[in-house]
């Protein structure tokens, strides 16, 4: 057996292995953001698929914070037994399941009947649609207390752990990115007044959920956008976390903004272009006494093989597991051949009928 299929505990769960899918965006949940059996059948075969730990698509903690279609929401308590039943459907199959809560920012693009887009500060930037609003000390503290409230929820509809969204430019990665923090308050201004949100709502999760239930963080490493968040800064924040008591971080990097270096690169088509992140993820470890997760690019088991053996804690993936949900079970089988993902990024399509699903396995059908 390889270190890959080595069990791992992150603050009392355990995994099975070290293969984590990273969340997505699946498009699949009905207008109010209420799962649907589609929804739940589909982290069932992730699960019956052989995955360490499921983290589900984004699912947004306050209205003005749902960015795309068919996202999740975690903003009010009546969807208890939809979520229950999701969470019932992955641990039937032996699986683990978390939930990663975000708030979108000034990503979320404004329409007619919509609240208002907000942000950190108001003010123009390549990933955002259009200027929002600057964000009120009083706002900052309904939305801290928004995320807390989710947690609560996850914890009570039978989640294993709770990851909150500090990356990809959504709100949590706005108020670390001096390129759209541009607050002069106790919010803004210097590195630890920039990752005062993070901790605050880490703090306010925290409290709510207790000691003994894991909550993790996905945070990027870097912008890769000029004026945005650097390697330097993030480590401040991630140290911060770490001291904090965080329980895993997942590294990543990128924003909508950020052309070639986004968080979703395409054309993985060897091995020396997997594993795009792993450098900035060794950075981070060496900051924090928390497990490390890897995402970016992973498609070949001897790449995911080698993260885990020179010290990632674990390997995440998204597009890979969309083309093929069965593939940790297909690897540990003993057939390594790589993922068939080709990294077309034809998956993210928002308004894509039934949800997401691998376009290029769908032509390939047709070809037959």
């Amino acid at each position: 057996m390889t270190i890959l299929f080595d069990p791992i505990g992150i603050n009392g769960m355990t995994l099975a292995n070290r293969l984590v899918r990273s969340a997505t965006w699946e498009g699949m949940a009905d207008g109010d953001g209420r799962p649907n059996s589609a929804l739940i059948d589909f982290y069932r075969r992730l699960a019956q698929g052989g995955v360490g730990l499921i983290i589900t698509g984004f699912a947004y903690v306050r209205k003005d914070g749902k960015q795309l279609p068919g996202k999740m929401g975690f903003d009010r308590d009546e969807f208890g037994a939809e979520y229950r039943a999701m969470t019932d459907a992955v641990h039937n199959e032996g699986g683990k399941i978390a939930v990663q809560l975000v708030h979108a920012g000034g990503q979320v693009e404004w329409q007619a009947g919509r609240p208002e887009t907000v942000a950190p500060s108001a003010v123009e930037a390549a990933q955002f649609p259009q200027k929002p609003n600057a964000l009120t000390i009083e706002a900052i503290a309904d939305i801290t207390d928004r995320f807390a409230a989710a947690a609560r929820r996850a914890k009570a509809w039978g989640f294993d752990a709770v990851q909150l969204h500090g990356a990809h430019g959504y709100l949590i990665n706005q108020f670390l990115s001096p390129l759209t923090n541009r607050r002069d308050d106790q919010y803004g201004g210097s590195d630890l007044n920039r990752s005062r949100f993070a901790l605050e709502v880490y703090h306010a999760v925290r409290d709510m959920v207790g000691p003994d239930f894991p909550v993790m963080i996905k945070l990027n490493a870097a912008d890769n956008i000029e004026g945005g968040l650097t390697l330097d800064r993030a480590l401040v924040a991630a140290q911060m976390l770490s001291e904090a008591g965080i329980d895993a971080i997942e590294v990543s990097s990128g924003t909508p903004a950020s052309k070639g270096n986004s968080p979703a690169r395409i054309k993985i088509n060897r091995p020396e272009k997997e594993a795009y992140n792993v450098e900035l993820a060794r950075a981070v470890q060496e900051v924090v006494k928390c497990p490390v997760m890897a995402v970016g690019g992973f498609r070949s088991f001897e790449v995911a093989e080698k993260a885990v053996k020179t010290g990632i804690g674990c390997v995440s993936m998204s597009r890979p597991l969309i083309r093929e949900p069965d593939l940790p079970r297909r690897w540990r089988s003993g057939d390594l051949s790589p993922a068939a993902c080709i990294s077309c990024n034809g998956c993210f399509k928002p308004g894509m009928e039934g949800g997401i699903y691998c376009i290029a396995a769908e032509k390939e059908k047709y070809k037959q």
